[in-house]
C-alpha cells in the first residue's frame, strides 16, 4: 500500500485491500488456534494426574473443536464466487398441484434460513400455482458468502407425503428443482445477441400490491440458443423489470460457460431438464415414516419440522466438506 502508485487506480487498491482483510480473517485465526492447542499441551504436562483439572480441560477443549470446525468452514467458503451475492430460483417439476405446494414449502424453508442468518431477500418473480402453491420464483440473497452456502442447495428436491389435496388419502411424490448462480460482478462481460433473444412483457399477477397489476410491466426473456428463461414482475417499471431480468440471464449464462471451461460433462442447465425420478441430490418424506436424506453425501436427519422450518446447516455443512474432498 505505501508503493508508489498503488492508490492511482482508487479502485483496484479498494479490490486488494478487500482481499488482503479476506486472507488474514482466514490466516490471523489459524495462527491464534496453534498457540491455544501449544497452551493445551502444556496444561496436560503441568496438571499431569491431578484432580479438578479435568473440567477445565475438557471445556476448552470443546471450545478448540467449536473454532476449528468455524475456521474449517470458512476455508470452504474461499474462493472467487463464494462471498457473492446468490440469484436463488425455484421451479416446480413433475406432480402438479402437489409441485407447486412443495415450492411454496421450500420457499418458505429457505426464508427462514435466509432470517436466521441475516440474509436479505428481493424477489424477482412469483408465478402462483393455478389451483394453490407457486410455479416458479427467482430472488436476489444478498450477504456475504450467500452463494457460498446456497450453491450447496442446486439440484432437484423430493417430497414424499400423504396428499393434503387428494381425498383418498394416498402417498404422492412431488419434485422442485433449486438453481443458485453467483451474482455478476458489474465489470464482467457477457455478450449477448439480440437476435438471440424472445422477449416478452405481461401484466404482473400475485403478491406485490395493485400498482404492479395495472400495465404490462412484467418481463419475460427466453434465450433461444439455451432455453434459459428468466422473469422479473417487482419492480413498477417495465424498464427496471428489463434491466433486472437481463442480469438474470447474464449471471445464468455466465455460470453456464465456466461449467464448460471446467470439462463438467452436464452443465447445470441440463442437470436440471428433467425434475423428476432419479434426479433428486435430497429427499423430503412425511410418510409412512419421517426423514431427510441428502442423496450426495448420506446425510440423514430424523427432525423433518426442524428442517422445513429452515435447519438446513448441517446438509450445507457436509455437501462443502464433500465438495473440499473431491477438488483435494
Amino acid at each position: 500500500m505505501a508503493r508508489s502508485g498503488f492508490w492511482d487506480d482508487s479502485e483496484r487498491a479498494r479490490k486488494l485491500i478487500e482481499e488482503l482483510k479476506e486472507a488474514r480473517e482466514v490466516s490471523q485465526p489459524w495462527a491464534d488456534f496453534g498457540r491455544r492447542l501449544q497452551e493445551l499441551e502444556e496444561l496436560l504436562e503441568l496438571g499431569g494426574g491431578e484432580s479438578g483439572w479435568e473440567g477445565e480441560l475438557q471445556e476448552e477443549l470443546l471450545n478448540v473443536e467449536k473454532d476449528f470446525s468455524r475456521l474449517e468452514f470458512k476455508v470452504m467458503l474461499s474462493g472467487p464466487e463464494a462471498e457473492k451475492n446468490a440469484i436463488f430460483s425455484i421451479q416446480a417439476g413433475a406432480g402438479g398441484t402437489e409441485s407447486c405446494d412443495w415450492v411454496q414449502m421450500l420457499w418458505r424453508m429457505y426464508s427462514r434460513w435466509c432470517e436466521e442468518h441475516d440474509y436479505r431477500i428481493k424477489l424477482f418473480h412469483l408465478n402462483p400455482g393455478e389451483e394453490a402453491g407457486i410455479k416458479s420464483l427467482s430472488a436476489l440473497i444478498s450477504g456475504k458468502h450467500a452463494y457460498g452456502y446456497l450453491r450447496a442447495e442446486n439440484g432437484v428436491h423430493r417430497l414424499v407425503r400423504i396428499s393434503p389435496f387428494d381425498s383418498g388419502r394416498r402417498r404422492h411424490t412431488s419434485f422442485a428443482a433449486v438453481e443458485v448462480v453467483p451474482e455478476l460482478d458489474e465489470e464482467i462481460e457477457v455478450g449477448i445477441d439480440d437476435k438471440d433473444l424472445k422477449i416478452d412483457t405481461y401484466r404482473s399477477s400475485g403478491a406485490g400490491g395493485q400498482h404492479v397489476n395495472v400495465t404490462d410491466s412484467a418481463v419475460r426473456i427466453t434465450h433461444l440458443p439455451t432455453g434459459i428463461v428468466v422473469q422479473c414482475q417487482n419492480e413498477r417499471s417495465q424498464h427496471k423489470n428489463r434491466a433486472e431480468a437481463m442480469k438474470i440471464l447474464k449471471a445464468r449464462l455466465y455460470r453456464l460457460e465456466m461449467e464448460k471451461i471446467r470439462s463438467q460433462r452436464q452443465t447445470q442447465h441440463q442437470q436440471q431438464k428433467e425434475i423428476a425420478w432419479g434426479s433428486q441430490i435430497r429427499s423430503y418424506v412425511f410418510h409412512p415414516y419421517t426423514m431427510v436424506k441428502d442423496h450426495r453425501t448420506g446425510l440423514t436427519v430424523g427432525n423433518v419440522q426442524g428442517v422445513m422450518d429452515g435447519d438446513i446447516d448441517a446438509f450445507i455443512l457436509e455437501y462443502l466438506k464433500s465438495a473440499q474432498t473431491d477438488r483435494a
